[in-house]
């Protein structure tokens, strides 16, 4: 191997490293690796930032600001409002929610399609008072699933589709993965609403949500005792219906930012502040029985969140928000002190340190306090999904129909061949914007810049493993290795290393980095590199065993009360079927 080789294999292993660490976000991990290959030579400064002209930049772009103007004119809620009728038995509530994402998130961004989704199941499973556990899973797992079925339903078909125009002079078509990736989806939509969600652990299938919108684990929300309080002097046997609640008192706010312990003999005082964790509605009970204030991150008295138009609103993290791996203090600045944090829930460990110090994570829930008018408008800003109750914004019938013949337009050409899908789908844009479908101002709202910044550094990236010869050398080791071989094991091979790949890093920067090995793989056997192509597709789009390996399984993570190590019991038995279905279809419809 030559120094460049040993340089652009040390530079990528040491990225991947990065990637399954997750302490650096993924768009700071592919810039990172971007400029250490400038710096070494291997990228000249002149195309560093030629990814960011890459048609599969802007492509994944123009999609994500389209799927905000089909949310806006309404058309998924008005496919949601259709089929509510149709979840009152557990089967039907399933299949029926499930199958909208899975068909939206083929014509949209599959995180956007969930988003959309999500409040109508949560609602849904309070009024048949079942756990949101046993729909949010198959929903995010769903989206991914829509996802396989079209060029533009997720950004890896979208970065297969291109650099297949690279290496053979055209790239796939719109549809060209629907023959593979529709039998997947319907295979896999059968097998969560039939089986797959029976694998989800029976203590999260058992929480229901009568009374609350959805189950998730209880609040870490603070209170101090005023002074002047009867409480003082008292030991926490005092506090009146504490004994009689699911209250638990985490501990007493040391002046640190940690919490010690608070014995049952200790002596209260005026000013001490305790930790609780609770549902909301009980904390409210206890706070009118007991001389106690609510301590928000704007320091109001609890009794002051429903003046005047002041609303509480729960909402989700999503990853990639600017929130993530923020502090109390970056959000009251960044909402201009017009948000409160009131309480904090997180799934997989146990919060042990005072909300504000706390460094929000993807998939946190918060509970805010706001003004009526603005605080959805806010939380989207801040890269929040709303979790409240919500009307179904139908919006007007002509915007429906609008909305839908400009996208079934944009699709034609592109499908047509008469423009290129980039330049079709920005034309969309910009007659959604001269309709006032979606308003000037939010026109960059809707696009996920780590995503954008992730794939223009990484794309000179995957470049570079080309340009030194890399990717031969380690095909040709892989060829050694699998000699004598039939074709379906490498196939699989490759489906299944992506798979694994894209279950613990960014499966955009999976695509990325897989494709050019499968291309080299292809070429060393001589064979039609279109079905090694296509395992990739499909193997990056296989995140289902942990909640780290897509976006949609983090979102629903809180929502839905699930922790760490539930997701591969639906989702080990579904890659397994995935691959078994998928190698033989892939060969089928691309042989070799």
């Amino acid at each position: 191997m030559t120094l460049e080789q040993w340089l652009i294999a040390g530079i990528l292993l040491f990225t991947l490293i990065l990637f399954v660490w997750g302490r650096y976000r993924h768009d700071i991990v592919a810039a990172i690796a971007l400029g250490l290959c400038v710096l070494s030579g291997l990228v000249s400064a002149e195309n560093a930032f030629s990814g960011f002209s890459h048609p599969a930049v802007i492509t994944v772009a123009a999609v994500l600001v389209i799927s905000d103007a089909l949310r806006r004119s309404g058309v998924v809620d008005m496919v949601a409002q259709k089929l509510m009728p149709y979840t009152e038995h557990p089967f039907s509530h399933i299949m029926v929610l499930t199958a909208v994402v899975t068909v939206a998130s083929a014509f949209m961004n599959n995180v956007g399609a969930l988003a959309l989704m999500l409040p109508v199941a949560l609602a849904t499973c309070a009024k048949h008072n079942r756990s949101p556990a046993m729909i949010l899973m198959p929903l995010a797992f769903g989206s991914i699933l829509g996802g396989m079925t079209t060029a533009i339903g997720t950004p890896p078909n979208i970065i297969i589709a291109m650099m297949r125009a690279e290496v053979a002079g055209e790239p796939f078509s719109m549809f060209d993965f629907s023959p593979v990736g529709l039998v997947i989806a319907i295979t896999g939509l059968l097998f969560i609403t039939l089986i797959g969600w029976r694998l989800i652990p029976s203590a999260r299938l058992k929480q229901s949500a009568p009374e609350q919108l959805f189950a998730i684990d209880d609040y870490l929300t603070e209170v101090i005792i005023g002074e002047g309080s009867q409480l003082a002097g008292q030991t926490i046997d005092a506090i009146e219906g504490l004994n009689d609640s699911n209250i638990e008192i985490v501990g007493l706010a040391h002046r640190h930012g940690r919490t010690i312990s608070l014995s049952h003999n200790r002596f209260l005082q005026a000013g001490d502040i305790l930790l609780l964790q609770a549902d909301p509605s009980e904390i409210e009970l206890l706070l009118e029985k007991n001389d106690l204030e609510l301590v928000t991150s704007a320091d109001r008295k609890f009794s002051e969140l429903t003046r005047d138009d002041l609303v509480l609103v729960e909402g989700v993290i999503k990853r990639g928000s600017v929130l993530e791996g923020r502090d109390v203090p970056f959000l009251r600045r960044r909402s201009g002190s017009s948000l409160a944090l009131v309480g904090l829930a997180r799934q997989g460990h146990r919060i042990r340190r005072r909300i504000r110090r706390q460094t929000f994570e993807a998939g946190d829930i918060l509970l805010l306090q706001g003004g009526a008018d603005n605080v959805e408008e806010q939380m989207s800003e801040l890269g929040m999904i709303p979790l409240a109750a919500r009307d179904l914004t139908l919006g007007q019938p002509k915007k429906i129909a609008i909305a839908l013949a400009v996208f079934t337009l944009a699709i034609s050409l592109g499908v047509a061949k008469i423009l290129p899908l980039a330049i079709a789908f920005l034309l969309a844009v910009m007659i959604y914007l001269l309709l006032d479908i979606l308003p000037i101002r939010n026109l960059y709202d809707a696009i996920d810049w780590p995503i954008i910044i992730l794939l223009a550094a990484m794309i000179p990236v995957g470049n570079t493993l080309q340009s030194t010869g890399l990717t031969e050398i380690i095909a040709s080791q892989v060829l050694n290795l699998t000699e004598g071989l039939p074709i379906y094991l490498i196939v699989g091979l490759v489906l299944v290393v992506t798979m694994f790949l894209s279950d613990i890093i960014n499966n955009a920067a999976t695509a990325v980095v897989m494709a050019p090995l499968a291309y080299g793989i292809a070429t060393g056997l001589g064979v039609n590199p279109d079905a090694f192509f296509m395992a990739v597709a499909v193997g990056a789009s296989c995140a289902f065993l942990t909640p780290i390996g897509h976006q949609s399984n983090t979102l629903v993570l809180g929502p839905g009360g699930y922790e760490f190590g539930d997701y591969w019991r639906m989702g080990l038995p579904l890659e397994i079927m995935i691959t078994c279905l998928g190698v033989p279809l892939i060969l089928l419809v691309w042989p070799v």
